[in-house]
């Protein structure tokens, strides 16, 4: 039984979850929670005991000094609500962590063990994967689940994903056992530039939560950190002939598979979503397209590798060590009706499962 104090009673609460490593390419999954739990004040009430989850070789805790006292910050995963106003009251539970080392089905079940206890209605776990997807183009984010009947009414993919899986995927599976709703979002991230932060996937990711949970997010200096995350990208590209002509190739590639899409019912839905994102107030909601007033470049001085036209990988789900390929729970955005294959070599990503 766990016992909560000082969590006031939530109203028509939604659990958001996220967790950085092998499901959080360029950090744009747990940036998006961060940025919900920044732009809200979120409020942590619970934080999971590391000692059970974490192998502090693989994630080491940091030292630092407060008033010239030494302290340690254990890796952890913890739990934060946060109250949104207005003529529709509703709150967010905040879960950010990092995936676990171990004892996986018990660490789903204490994170369950606090939705129930909280009356959690929904269970929404952010994910990113690698893909091959130009940077120039709007981020694509897929949502999907393992429940029919909340595909069929929520307009989401059923997952029919079979091969390695990450915490987003057993976190997933273990949510729909105990019958609690539960969808994942999944940004593709361009696999040729995947080092973080990824301002520009973070930002399609809470676009997508909006429409998911109908609330509207406060999204501050993001929209222009993406801009200028693009045109960092675009000088980088401009300065090799070659990668140049790989991102035209992708664009060439994700236009050709775009048009069936430009249907009189797809543009009139984006419409209406534009409308909506436009009525909400100061606060505002940009696309994650290309604009041309691009302040700042946030890539600058980073290494990015430099595939050739000829030459690129073979299936999105491959990744590198700093970034996650297509998770377990993610659909590839070349294969519009289902995940990817299951990642092949030495270092698998994981790819959307159920």
């Amino acid at each position: 039984m766990i016992e909560l104090e000082g969590v006031p009673e939530l109203i028509d609460p939604v659990m958001v979850a996220a967790f950085e490593g092998w499901n959080d390419a360029g950090d744009a999954a747990s940036g998006a929670v961060a940025h919900l739990d920044r732009e809200w004040k979120g409020e942590v009430f619970a934080a999971l005991d590391a000692e059970d989850y974490y192998d502090f070789q693989v994630n080491r805790p940091t030292v630092w000094l407060d008033g010239g006292v030494r302290k340690i910050t254990w890796p952890t995963t913890r739990l934060s609500v946060v109250r949104i106003g207005g003529t529709k009251p509703r709150d967010l539970v905040l879960v950010r962590g990092i995936e676990p080392s171990m004892r996986w089905r018990s660490f789903c079940n204490e994170l369950l063990g606090f939705a129930h206890e909280l009356g959690v209605e929904m269970v929404v776990i952010l994910g990113a994967l690698l893909g091959d997807t130009p940077h120039t183009r709007p981020v694509p984010v897929s949502g999907v689940t393992s429940d029919p009947d909340l595909a069929r009414t929520m307009d989401l993919e059923e997952t029919r994903y079979e091969g390695p899986t990450g915490i987003v995927g057993v976190l997933q599976e273990a949510c729909t056992h105990a019958g609690v709703p539960a969808v994942s979002l999944w940004a593709a991230v361009p696999h040729y530039v995947s080092q973080p932060p990824n301002p520009k996937a973070t930002l399609a990711l809470l676009n997508r939560l909006e429409d998911l949970i109908d609330l509207r997010i406060p999204l501050g200096e993001l929209p222009e950190d993406a801009r200028a995350w693009q045109l960092g990208v675009d000088q980088l590209a401009a300065e090799d002939s070659e990668v140049a002509e790989y991102v035209q190739t992708l664009e060439e590639a994700r236009d050709t598979a775009d048009l069936p899409e430009a249907s009189g019912e797809a543009i009139a839905r984006e419409f209406e979503r534009y409308l909506r994102r436009r009525d909400g107030g100061p606060a505002g909601h940009a696309t994650e397209s290309g604009d041309a007033a691009y302040l700042r470049d946030l890539t600058a001085g980073r290494t990015w590798p430099r595939p050739t036209p000829t030459d690129p990988p073979a299936d999105p789900a491959e990744g590198s060590a700093e970034a996650p390929s297509a998770p377990e729970d993610s659909p590839s955005d070349a294969t519009p009706d289902g995940p990817p294959d299951p990642p092949a070599g030495d270092d698998p990503e994981p790819g959307p499962e159920a």
